[in-house]
């Protein structure tokens, strides 16, 4: 099972600071010009946001298992991204297993598939998105069988290919990914539209006109 290459720690810290403002998944993917987005068919449990490096999951279409092998390769700060062939009918992730990732510091999971437990992920405080929730669980608790899974390779979640360690900013808007190889350059202008943004609300309160914005800040 390979490791990942995560982001610098420092730079990291300074995605999740520019990812306390409102709507952070909106303004990354402004930046990358409406980029790395996925299907509006992915949502959140409960409301909530997790911004961290992916660790990736490629399930067997078919074949659903419990993706228990990705906590040997998940760290603190991560999020899970489990490619689970967008299956609605099958849950891939519960409550047990939610609290063993929210042990290692996991800061939540993005399912292209479906999961269960969702009472006790919200009282988990465990950050989940899905495409559905079903009472039907895999066939991992019979069969015993959980390696017939890929962690830590290219997946498609919601439309949108994840590597290991892109970064996923998921909030109760939607998810967004960036690149690592984009990060500093995303960061640097997510930062600016943050506060270009956040100077904006500022104006309005002040009883600006649209007029008047778009002549200062060229956008609304």
């Amino acid at each position: 099972m390979q490791d990942i290459q995560r982001p610098d720690p420092k730079l990291m810290d300074q995605v999740r600071d520019v990812a306390r403002c409102y709507s952070a998944s909106c303004v990354f993917a402004d930046v990358q010009q409406r980029g790395g987005v996925m299907h509006s068919g992915i949502k959140p449990i409960f409301n909530g946001k997790a911004v961290g490096p992916a660790v990736t999951v490629r399930l067997s279409p078919g074949d659903l298992q419990d993706p228990l092998l990705a906590l040997h390769a998940a760290k603190p700060g991560d999020v899970v991204v489990v490619d689970a062939g967008g299956e609605t009918e099958t849950s891939v992730f519960g409550g047990l297993m939610g609290s063993l990732f929210k042990n290692l510091g996991v800061q939540g999971a993005i399912i292209d598939g479906a999961c269960r437990d969702i009472d006790e992920l919200r009282d988990l405080g465990f950050i989940l998105f899905s495409r559905a929730v079903t009472a039907r669980g895999t066939h991992t608790m019979f069969s015993g069988r959980k390696t017939d899974m890929q962690i830590n390779v290219p997946v498609s979640c919601g439309g949108v290919v994840v590597n290991p360690g892109d970064v996923v900013v998921a909030d109760e808007i939607g998810v967004t990914v960036i690149p690592s190889a984009d990060l500093a350059r995303v960061y640097a202008a997510a930062k600016e539209q943050a506060q270009r943004e956040e100077a904006t609300r500022q104006r309005i309160k002040q009883g600006k006109t649209f007029e008047e914005l778009l002549a200062e800040f060229g956008r609304i």
